[in-house]
């Protein structure tokens, strides 16, 4: 079983820098919880610049396998936080490949990678996390693009933005994230086959757990699950919605596009 170890420090300036690119005008300070999803800003993959593929991504290979499929999303994840965070404190994570399997989509061969990851900080478990990834094969030219989803109408919540290009590249510059996709419109459009400057799943991700931060400053989300089910591009709105459980214990969380179609839904458990 592939399996691999990486140590961090909860930097102050680090979380600062995300809250800034969140549009905080205050960050958690040293001694406080980091908020949930926060963590994936570090743990950064610092690879050497001569192991880069051409998509951006360390080379497949050493911990992630080579399917020998080119491009590589984030395609959900499902976590929990069974202790918090803190900021100013060393952090470690375990990391193993659970699964690996391939199936024939309607776009192509599809190959799926499940990784596991135990966050500690200090001694305690903070967080356990399955990270799905998802491999295609080469966009085809003039291939269709998968039938879209119409999202739900009944958000209680909902906060728009536009994810533009210097969002993007705050976020990849946080999780030194050089994927082509997310800052390269030429290499985007014309190997990958995208309309435009693809907004990170990850980022996505956050944006929703923020809404709900947002929404309950003082909640404590005890598990999340997410789901990428169609490409968010820089330049139009993202709407996050929110709808909470009448008896308060989950939400239901999604966003949608400029078009109303269904980018990615979510689910947290509150304490």
């Amino acid at each position: 079983m592939q399996t691999e170890s990486a140590a961090d420090i909860v930097a102050p300036t680090s979380v600062a820098a995300l809250a800034a690119t969140l549009d905080y005008d205050a960050a958690p300070n040293e001694g406080d919880a980091l908020p949930p999803l926060w963590h994936w800003i570090f743990f950064r993959p610092i690879a050497r610049q001569s192991l880069i593929a051409e998509d951006g991504h360390p080379q497949k290979g050493s911990f992630l396998p080579d399917l020998g499929l080119p491009r590589r999303m984030w395609a959900g994840g499902r976590l929990r936080f069974p202790a918090p965070v803190v900021v100013g404190e060393r952090i470690t994570r375990e990391s193993t490949i659970l699964d690996v399997s391939e199936k024939q989509g309607r776009t192509g061969k599809l190959g799926f990678v499940t990784v596991g990851h135990r966050i500690c900080c200090g001694d305690v478990t903070a967080i356990e996390e399955e990270h799905d990834i998802v491999y295609r094969e080469p966009a085809a030219p003039g291939a269709p693009a998968p039938a879209p989803t119409p999202a739900p109408r009944d958000a209680q919540w909902q906060r728009d933005i536009v994810p533009d290009e210097t969002l993007l590249l705050r976020y990849s510059a946080l999780t030194f994230n050089a994927h082509r996709i997310h800052y390269d419109k030429p290499y985007v459009t014309q190997v990958e086959g995208y309309p435009g400057l693809v907004v990170h799943g990850p980022l996505i991700a956050t944006l929703l757990m923020d809404l709900l931060r947002r929404q309950l400053p003082d909640a404590t989300v005890i598990d999340f699950s997410f789901k990428a089910q169609r490409p968010c591009f820089a330049g139009n709105t993202l709407h996050l919605c929110g709808q909470p459980s009448a008896d308060g214990k989950t939400v239901e969380l999604w966003s949608k596009d400029h078009e109303g179609w269904l980018g990615m839904t979510a689910r947290a458990t509150l304490a």
